[in-house]
């Protein structure tokens, strides 16, 4: 399995910016795609995740602002990030799991890497105020 994660850069505070992640080994729509950030220093912390119905769950620092999609025909999820603040910088993972998406809390002291079976290498997203 390989997730490959693509599309990061640095935009002004402001700015719009759209990261994709590519998988391989796996059927996207059988499981939950999730992006997750992290910091330097900081705990790795959930963004988004979408399941085959369509549904998603978002973290409420980027409700209304990050959209996450799939393209099942290319194997691939986006996140649409809008409206971007200097507080989004951040290392960008994707990650898949069969964990439903009802049991996502998007809250702090998880340890998602222990939960999530697959994940990418990350891609950086900067933004500048």
């Amino acid at each position: 399995v390989q997730l490959v994660e693509s599309g990061g850069g640095s935009v002004q505070s402001g700015g719009s910016l759209r990261i994709s992640c590519r998988a391989s080994g796996i059927t996207l729509n059988r499981y939950c795609m999730a992006w997750f950030r992290q910091i330097p220093g900081k705990e790795r912390e959930g963004v988004a995740a979408i399941v085959d119905s369509g549904d998603t769950k978002y973290a409420d620092s980027v409700e209304d602002r990050f959209i996450i999609s799939t393209n099942d025909a290319k194997n691939t999820i986006y996140l649409q990030m809008n409206r971007l603040k200097p507080e989004d910088t951040a290392m960008y993972y994707c990650a898949a799991d069969g964990v439903p998406l009802r049991d996502i809390q998007w809250k702090p002291g998880v340890r998602w890497t222990s939960i999530f079976s697959y994940w990418g290498q990350g891609v950086q997203v900067t933004v500048s105020s």
